[in-house]
C-alpha cells in the first residue's frame, strides 16, 4: 500500500483516467462512463476515485475540472520531476526525444552513454546533484546494467525504470519498475494465439 491506502495497482490505472477525462468534453462524468469506456470493472473505479477525490455526487457524479485536479495532483503532476537517461542506443535515443511525458511533468534533463556525443558516464554523480534528479533509466546492455544501477543508487537516485532484460540488486528504499518489451509481446501474442 501506498500514501492514503492507494496501492500500485490504483497507481497504475490513475494516468489512464487522466488522459480519458482530458479527452472528455462534459461537465460532469460518472464512474459508470469511465469504466465503459476503459473496460474496468464500475465498482473498481468508483473505489479507486473515492480514494482518491472527495467530489462525487450522486446522481450526478464529478465535475470533470475537479476530478482531473484531483487525480493529478494525486500523481505529483503540479511539480516537475527529472529524470537521466543511461544508454543512448536505439531504445534510448526514442525515450530521450519521446515528448509524451511532458503532460505528466516528467523530464529526461540528461543523458550519458561512452559516446561523445552524451554526456560522459563518468559525470553521472555531479551532473545528477547539479540537476536534481530524481529518476534514472537504464536502457544498456544487461552485463553492464547493475554497475549502472550500482551508480545511479551512489548518486542518490530514488528510482529507476529498468529496460536491461536483468533484476537488478537494490538497497530497500530504491524504487525500481522492470520492463520486458519481450515478455509484454508474448503475452500479446499468447492472447492473440489464444483467440483463433
Amino acid at each position: 500500500m501506498l500514501q492514503n491506502g492507494v496501492s500500485e495497482a490504483i497507481l497504475s490505472r490513475v494516468p489512464g483516467y487522466i488522459a480519458f477525462l482530458e479527452n472528455y468534453h462534459n461537465s460532469y462524468i460518472s464512474a459508470t462512463i469511465i469504466a465503459s469506456e476503459l473496460n474496468y470493472g464500475e465498482v473498481m473505479v468508483r473505489k479507486d476515485l473515492a480514494k482518491i477525490s472527495t467530489g462525487g455526487k450522486p446522481k450526478i457524479g464529478y465535475e470533470v475540472s475537479q476530478l482531473l485536479n484531483d487525480l493529478k495532483s494525486y500523481m505529483g503532476y503540479d511539480h516537475e520531476t527529472r529524470a537521466a537517461i543511461v544508454g543512448m542506443g536505439r531504445l534510448g535515443k526514442a525515450l530521450y526525444h519521446y515528448n509524451g511525458f511532458d503532460p505528466y511533468h516528467i523530464k529526461i534533463v540528461a543523458a550519458f552513454d561512452l559516446n561523445n556525443s552524451y554526456e560522459h558516464i563518468h559525470r553521472f554523480k555531479a551532473i545528477c546533484k547539479l540537476k536534481k534528479i530524481d529518476i534514472g533509466i537504464i536502457t544498456v546492455p544487461k552485463d553492464m546494467a547493475q554497475s549502472i544501477c550500482d551508480l545511479m543508487v551512489e548518486s542518490n537516485i530514488k528510482a529507476i525504470w529498468n529496460f536491461a532484460p536483468v533484476i537488478l540488486d537494490v538497497p530497500k528504499h530504491i524504487i525500481v519498475k522492470n520492463e520486458n518489451m519481450a515478455c509484454s509481446l508474448s503475452v500479446l501474442a499468447k492472447l492473440t494465439h489464444d483467440r483463433k
